[in-house]
């Protein structure tokens, strides 16, 4: 008896993790699909200063 309440404990265990991780990789696929399409927020972390910024368009 005690053997299965281990068993059942460990497999809840597993499911969470398993859970965890395909969470985890639906975001990931999400984050890689709208950078592909050009949708979501851009991000700037990977440029040059001063890019990114206004264009002053006064001139």
């Amino acid at each position: 008896m005690v053997s299965s309440i281990l068993a059942a404990q460990a497999g809840n265990t597993q499911q969470q993790i398993a859970t965890t991780f395909l969470s985890a990789n639906a975001s990931a696929e999400k984050s890689a699909v709208q950078t592909l399409l050009g949708t979501g927020t851009p991000s700037l972390a990977n440029v040059a200063a001063g890019i990114g910024g206004n264009i002053n368009v006064t001139a």
